[in-house]
């Protein structure tokens, strides 16, 4: 298992012990983020609303110049 991996099962799995008191079933951390979060409820996205974000200070993807 490489360091990014080794860290995503690291991580699943410390959330995995607090979720359910109990080590995790298997040993792929992006399995093990699959199955708890698929037993999440769905929720709507809100944007943040904040008065310190200004629009000169959100930055978002670049548009695509109109090409003519």
């Amino acid at each position: 298992m490489d360091g990014r991996n080794s860290k995503i099962y690291e991580e699943a799995a410390a959330l995995w012990r607090e979720l359910y008191g109990e080590a995790p079933p298997i040993r792929d951390g992006a399995l093990l983020l699959d199955i708890i979060t698929q037993q999440l409820p769905e929720t709507g996205y809100h944007r943040i609303r904040s008065p310190y974000l200004r629009p000169s200070t959100i930055t978002g993807p670049r548009r695509r110049e109109a090409q003519g």
